[in-house]
């Protein structure tokens, strides 16, 4: 199993728009071999410099599943506008990858 994982800092005040640019995207994922499961969590406020942290993650098959999809025209035309909201702070996320240790 892998886990593909970005963070996202939501500045204050626009959490709901963010959830529903999720929730009302256009997704292909399910039609990609070795997708099991995508997520997307709230985190806690950011007092000291406003804003809300969220993670989005999708669980494969493999590292090889996840590679795949990320040279597929499916991604490219799901992350044709990423980086254009206006909604987050620091820019892009950097993307964060996980494999799962056997046994634990």
């Amino acid at each position: 199993m892998y886990i593909a994982m970005n963070r996202f800092k939501v500045q204050n005040g626009r959490e709901e728009e963010f959830e529903n640019i999720w929730k009302n995207r256009k997704s292909t994922l399910d039609e990609m071999k070795g997708f099991r499961q995508f997520h997307l969590l709230r985190g806690a406020f950011n007092e000291a410099e406003k804003y809300t942290l969220f993670a989005s993650h999708t669980v494969w098959d493999s590292q090889e599943d996840f590679v795949t999809w990320t040279k597929s025209d499916n991604f490219r035309e799901s992350h044709k506008n990423a980086g254009t909201s206006k909604l987050t702070t620091y820019g892009h996320p950097q993307f964060e990858g996980f494999s799962a240790v056997e046994g634990a």
